[in-house]
Order: structure tokens, then sequence, then C-alpha cells
């Protein structure tokens, strides 16, 4: 089967500007933008230091002190990447010029009133702005969506996530200490990527819970997407099984009523060494049983699909492309699904009435 699935690569050269130089920028940032001829200009780091390590790794030209140094450096053309923790992105859009490209790390935000600021300073600077939400354009999603645009499939009625793995949460010493960790810095791309299949749910129901022994604000999580009567959209997560490899999971399904698709995320398991993806699919045959065939697909999420969300920003930026599928004019949604699941989690379930204990006492 012939599916495409890799992202169209812009038409002209676009200088990249990376503000930060945390290690998603060498595990991901960098070796997709190698892999994709993307021109690195430039790179500044408040620790200058870890900014000029990368650049030498990765032969960029230039290391800038601060924000405003690159800006006053960098040509007029320059796409910025912006790759800092959420409380210093208004901050660092305020520096930039009115107008540019500009991708943004997830989240947009620590909340939703702090996402609706990032989203007004992009439209008073008039920036053609979006956030780097990378897992819609993995090879094994980028793939699932085809498949499910052309029908092959038949009417989608459930989307599950399920993740069962060991996060080794120490080695992001800055994201591990956050109060709305799980939700907030992982399963967001799950509600992200079920958005981008689905549009915005009428409500959400979530749980998000701590380990026992753990100083985490929360690293499990079940969150249920409401979208009416048919369709099961669901993400259960579960960072904390460390009893090895047998029993852990991370796949994404797809089911339709003429068959169903059902994606590996090897990347998540033994993290950050990962494990090969698998992209299985069985599609139903007139007088045959159900077959579940594999579909080899080269790379994965990272570093891949980080190859997309630049890629879709730039074709954007140059107008080979009218569309900008993670703008923040579409990722503030995704945050209202975060915000509505934190506030859910606090909300709680329906108290088991009383009445219905009495009721069997009675009986």
């Amino acid at each position: 089967m012939n599916i495409p699935y890799k992202p169209l690569l812009p038409v002209n050269d676009h200088p990249i500007v990376i503000i930060g130089a945390g290690g998603i920028v060498g595990d991901a940032h960098l070796p997709a933008y190698r892999q994709a001829g993307f021109n690195v200009f430039g790179i500044t780091n408040r620790t200058k230091a870890k900014a000029e390590d990368l650049a030498k790794k990765f032969s960029i030209p230039h290391v800038f002190d601060t924000v405003a140094d690159a800006v006053a450096h960098a040509p007029a053309n320059a796409v910025y990447d912006i790759t800092t923790m959420p409380e210093q992105y208004i901050d660092t859009l305020n520096q930039l010029p009115d107008g540019c490209a500009v991708l943004i790390q997830k989240p947009m935000g620590d909340d939703f009133g702090q996402a609706q600021e990032i989203l007004e300073t992009c439209r008073r600077k008039n920036l053609v702005a979006a956030i780097n939400f990378q897992l819609r354009f993995a090879p094994f999603v980028s793939a699932a969506r085809y498949m499910i645009e052309q029908g092959m499939i038949g009417e989608l009625y459930d989307l599950e996530v399920r993740v069962t793995i060991h996060t080794p949460w120490e080695i992001f010493p800055h994201v591990m200490v956050h109060p709305r960790l799980e939700i907030l810095y992982h399963s967001i791309h799950y509600i992200d990527c079920i958005r981008s299949f689905l549009g915005n749910p009428k409500t959400v129901m979530a749980k998000t819970l701590k380990h026992p022994a753990k100083k985490l604000s929360s690293s499990r999580s079940t969150i249920i997407m409401d979208y009416g009567d048919t369709m099961h959209a669901v993400i259960n997560t579960n960072h904390d099984h460390d009893f090895g490899a047998r029993h852990q999971e991370s796949y994404i399904k797809w089911e339709g009523t003429k068959g169903a698709i059902k994606a590996k995320m090897g990347l998540l398991m033994d993290y950050p060494r990962g494990v090969p993806d698998c992209f299985e699919y069985c599609l139903k045959e007139e007088g045959k049983g159900p077959e579940w065939k594999t579909l080899p697909l080269e790379g994965s999420w990272f570093p891949e699909a980080f190859v997309g969300t630049m890629a879709s920003l730039l074709r954007y930026k140059e107008g080979s492309s009218t569309e900008l599928p993670t703008s923040v004019e579409d990722v503030i949604h995704t945050m209202a699904v975060v915000e509505s699941a934190y506030l859910s989690n606090k909300k709680g379930g329906v108290p088991v009435a009383e009445r219905f204990y009495e009721k069997e006492r009675t009986r």
C-alpha cells in the first residue's frame, strides 16, 4: 500500500533563529532541521555556553547573547523558533519583529489565561504564529489521517490513546516540578491530536492523579472527550508502570465501520531510547475474516515529526500552502480543552446519592 505520510517541504530557503538551547533542541529540533535541510542561521540562550555547544555540534554559524541581539542581526525574512518555558513566551514574542513567522514550543502557556495573552500578543504584532504540536505530524498519525480521509476505514467511531509506561521525569528538571504536569505537558499532545481528527468536543471529563510515593503533581490521567452518542474518544495515561517492559503499552487506535488502525508509539517506551514504532491496519473485505497487516513507515515522533511543524509554518509563510494546522488561532481551542479537563478534575464526578443506597437497603 502506497500512502503519502511525509511532510511537504518549503520551496524557498528560510533562515531560522532558535531561541533556547534545552534538551529538546538538541534531541529533536536540530536533528529534524538538519534532516530536512533547513537553514539554521543562529541560536541564543540565557546560558550562552549551551547555545555554543549546540552551535558547534550542528554547525550553526551564529550564537547571540540575547533575543534582542539575535533579532538585530537576523535577516529580515528570519523565522523564529521559541523553545523556552511558557512563562518566557510573552517577553520573547514582544521582542520579535512585527509580522514575522514564529514557531512556539508547546504548551501555549501554563493556563488558559496565559494562552489568551499569547494569542493577543501574536494578533497585535501580526505574527504568523504556530505552536509546536508535532504529534499531528508523526509518520503514523499522518498515515492514519490519509487512510481515514480516503474513507478506507469507513466512519470513524472510536479513537483511543493508551500509554502505560515508566517515564523518567527526572530528565526534565524544569518540567517535573510543574503543578500541572501530566495533562499540560504530556496528555496535551493527545488532546491536540484528537482535536485534529474530530474537532472540538462538546464536553470534557477528566481525572488526573498523583503517585503515593512520588512528589510529582500528577502522573496518570483519564480524559474523555465528548463528541456525542457514537464517537468514543478517550485518553488513558499511566507513567508509573515501573515493572519492566512486558506489559507496557503506548499506542493510538482508530476504529471505523470498515476497518481499524493501531499505531504503536515506540518512542515513549524505554524513553528516551525508545523502541521501534509499528503501524498496523485491518480493512474489512467481503467474504474474508479480519486480517491485520503491517505498513512499514520511515521515521518516528522524534525527530521526524518536528520537520512537519516547522515545514507547515515555512510553507504557509511563503505562500506555497494555505493551511497552518497548528496556528495559535487553532491551538487556543486545545488549551481550552486542557483547561476544561482541569476544571473537570477539580469538580469531581457525580456523588453516589444516599437515596440509591437507601433503596438498596430496603429491598
